[in-house]
């Protein structure tokens, strides 16, 4: 099952406004950057950086994140969510996705 292109966030400038003016969250695995939105529902994001691994990797990464963000997509309020790989994502495995997503949402409850 795929994401509709409406969760994504595609363009540079979404990426640059979300990184500029989101708040920040730092996990082992993760860097979480969320935004509120006026769209009404979540968008995602996802960075894997060469430091995490070859292809193979950052793109089984990626599918982590966006599996993790497919799964809650409908307990998220409307934000749009960068998620940063970092060197341990490959290791951290779907779980750690999963964790960095949920915690995109704490940090939104008291602005």
């Amino acid at each position: 099952m795929r994401l509709p292109k409406s969760a994504h966030l595609t363009l540079r400038r979404e990426f640059l406004a979300v990184q500029e003016r989101g708040r920040k969250l730092h996990s082992s695995a993760y860097v979480v950057l969320a935004l509120p939105n006026a769209l009404g529902c979540a968008r995602l994001g996802v960075t894997v950086s060469r430091r995490v691994g070859n292809a193979v990797v950052r793109n089984r990464v990626k599918r982590w994140a966006r599996e993790a963000f497919r799964a809650d997509r409908d307990a998220l309020p409307a934000l749009d969510i960068v998620l940063i790989a970092r060197g341990g994502a490959a290791s951290a495995g779907l779980l750690a996705a999963q964790r960095a997503v949920a915690a995109a949402r704490a940090p939104m409850r008291n602005p």
